[in-house]
C-alpha cells in the first residue's frame, strides 16, 4: 500500500494535532492515501484520555516558568512527554484496507522501532500489560493513538537525544516505578536524528508492506509528493 511521509521537523503540538485531524477527514473521505507524519516538538506533556493530574508532579505555573506547554488530548493513555531529539510519528492511516485490526497495528508499531533499535544493537521489547518499547524497564518508545472510524491519529514518540531531566516532571505514562531512557543515554553519545529516521522508515515499510514516498510540500497545503519512492 502507498504511503506519503511529511518531514515537519520542530512544530508546536498544537499545530501539529490540527494538521492530523485536516488529515484524518480527508483519509476518511479517501482523498488522500495512507500518510505519516514524522517531526519533534517544542518541550510539552500532553494528558490522555486515561490520564491523572497527579501524574503531573508540578504546578502549571512551574510548567509554564520552564517554557513546558501542557495539552489535554483524545489519544489513548496517560501523561507524556515530548521535547527536541525526540522522534515522533502520526500515522493517518485507514485500518479498513488493513483487517480493521488495531491490535495487530500496535504491534506493528512496535515491531518497527523494535527493529530499528536492533540497527543501533540496542535490544528492546515490549511489555505485554502496556504499549510501548522497553528497554528492560526503562520505557525508551511510548505509544498513544486514537481511533474513529478505522483511521487513526497520535503515535509513537521514540527517545533518541531527548532530555531525561523533563521527564523528571511527570510519572510517565503513569509509572511510579519505572523511567524513560533514550538512545543516546545507552550508547553513550548523541545520535543524528537523520539517521535513525531513515532506519526507522525502512523498517515501517517493511512491517506495514508499505510503498513510501516522501511529501514535498507541508501537509494541509497541497499534498504534493515524490514520484520517486524514498530509498530505504
Amino acid at each position: 500500500m502507498r504511503c506519503v511521509v511529511y518531514w515537519l521537523g520542530l512544530i508546536d503540538y498544537r499545530d501539529a494535532y490540527h494538521r492530523q485531524r485536516k488529515l484524518f477527514r480527508e483519509r476518511l473521505d479517501g482523498r488522500i492515501p495512507d500518510t505519516l507524519l514524522l517531526l519533534e516538538h517544542p518541550p510539552t506533556i500532553t494528558v490522555g484520555k486515561a490520564g491523572k493530574l497527579e501524574n503531573i508532579l508540578v504546578s502549571r505555573e512551574q510548567l509554564a516558568q520552564q517554557g513546558v506547554s501542557l495539552v489535554f488530548i483524545d489519544r489513548g493513555g496517560d501523561v507524556t512527554y515530548h521535547g527536541p531529539g525526540q522522534l515522533v510519528g502520526y500515522p493517518i492511516f485507514d485500518l479498513r484496507g488493513r483487517g480493521r485490526d488495531a491490535h495487530r497495528y500496535i504491534r506493528n508499531l512496535e515491531e518497527a522501532i523494535i527493529r530499528t533499535l536492533n540497527d543501533f544493537s540496542i535490544k528492546s521489547g515490549r511489555d505485554r500489560g502496556h504499549a510501548g518499547v522497553w528497554v528492560e524497564d526503562e520505557e525508551i518508545a511510548a505509544i498513544g493513538l486514537s481511533l474513529s472510524q478505522w483511521i487513526t491519529m497520535h503515535g509513537f514518540a521514540l527517545n533518541v537525544n531527548t532530555n531525561l531531566a523533563q521527564f523528571s516532571l511527570i510519572n510517565p505514562c503513569g509509572f511510579t516505578n519505572r523511567r524513560a531512557t533514550p538512545i543516546s543515554r545507552l550508547l553513550g553519545r548523541e545520535i543524528p536524528m537523520a539517521e535513525v529516521k531513515e532506519r526507522l522508515l525502512a523498517h515501517f515499510a517493511e512491517v506495514f508492506h508499505a510503498d513510501l514516498a516522501m511529501g514535498t510540500d507541508i501537509p494541509v497545503k497541497g499534498h504534493h509528493e515524490r514520484k520517486t519512492p524514498i530509498l530505504v
